[in-house]
């Protein structure tokens, strides 16, 4: 019986010991925190991953993975780093026993300055070889990974929207234009709609059209069905500038307001950029009048310069004074006087003789 009692007893004691050796080895270490110095950068930026352990430990191997097409390593401090491009192992210990933990590290990461794209993605936080101060405790290994969230999102710069063409607009008249969207660094849309609508005509019954030719050679009329596939196209990127040719037609003159709206259909239709745009619509005979006086009062280049024309009459008037050399007009008029009275002086003086 002595011996079946000793037995039970060393088995129990046995039993205890293991329980607190498996009790010491499965401690989890839950109160880990990781914070970001930003959760939102630009292109260039760097971001601090602050990993906060909760407790003091001595010894420690934490791993930090990254996207190595958005970010590089830049720095860590709290360990011995090893960066093999795509995670960033710290590792620490504590070689003076228990006189010099930490209770944090970070790492720090620098966005790649060449992006141009808004780029979400995420750290993956590991760690193993997890030990109290003294490393008299261990604690279980984080495999489950910690994630914190940030974006690289370039400074966009906003779209703007123009509507070019040469010469006057003309009632009745196909009119050639350019609708230019353009951005030196535009954000991306994947399903862009373009919306145009008339918000200013000279009279009710007044018509626009604003025709372009689809991909399909199918002729479409921006005003009735907007511009863009049924789920939109897509914009976005650095030195945007989208170029659609069409023809515009305006019922009657006078002065139009034409607003040309992008939309995001992927956010319900946002509004991503708006332009309203006024424009001329004139007569053809109006135009040739304008021409012809234009012309009219335009000075003639072969003209000498330095004079003006005001459409008056210029009355030639004789010089005061005769010009000392020279035959002009007014010395053969004196000089036929002069001949006439010789002769009828001579002709009186004959007569006398008789």
């Amino acid at each position: 019986m002595k011996k079946v009692l000793s037995f039970i007893i060393i088995f129990a004691l046995i039993f205890c010991m293991l329980q607190i050796n498996v009790y010491a080895s499965s401690i989890p270490l839950g109160s880990v925190t990781v914070n970001l110095s930003k959760e939102k950068i630009a292109p260039g930026e760097t971001v601090k991953v602050n990993i906060n352990f909760g407790t003091e430990l001595g010894a420690y191997t934490f791993d930090v993975a990254y996207d190595k097409n958005i970010f590089e390593y830049v720095s860590s401090e709290g360990g011995t780093e090893n960066d093999n491009g795509t995670r960033v192992r710290v590792t620490y210990y504590d070689s003076t026993g228990g006189s010099n933990p930490r209770s944090n590290m970070s790492v720090t990461f620098k966005a790649k300055a060449d992006l141009v794209t808004t780029n979400p993605t995420d750290f993956s936080i590991t760690a193993e070889g997890l030990a109290n101060s003294d490393a008299s405790q261990d604690y279980d290994d984080i495999t489950s990974p910690i994630k914190k969230s940030i974006t690289v999102e370039p400074n966009y710069v906003d779209y703007s929207i123009k509507l070019n063409y040469d010469g006057n607009i003309i009632a009745n008249e196909e009119k050639e234009m350019e609708l230019i969207t353009e951005s030196s660094l535009g954000k991306n849309y994947e399903n862009v709609k373009m919306k145009v609508e008339v918000t200013k005509k000279p009279s009710d019954n007044a018509t626009v059209k604003l025709l372009a030719t689809e991909r399909t050679r199918q002729e479409i009329d921006l005003i009735q069905d907007g511009w863009g596939e049924p789920d939109g196209y897509e914009l976005g990127g650095k030195d945007v500038a989208q170029i659609l040719d069409i023809r515009g037609l305006f019922s009657e003159v006078g002065d139009y307001t034409i607003k040309i709206s992008l939309l995001d259909a992927d956010s319900g239709n946002t509004e991503i950029a708006t332009k309203s745009i006024s424009l001329t619509v004139k007569n053809e005979e109006i135009i040739e009048d304008e021409e012809n006086n234009g012309t009219q009062n335009k000075p003639n280049n072969n003209e000498v310069t330095g004079g003006t024309n005001n459409n008056q009459t210029n009355t030639e008037e004789l010089p005061e004074n005769l010009p000392k050399t020279g035959m002009t007009q007014y010395v053969y008029i004196i000089t036929a006087i002069a001949v006439l009275g010789a002769g009828y002086l001579a002709l009186r003086n004959t007569k006398k003789d008789e």
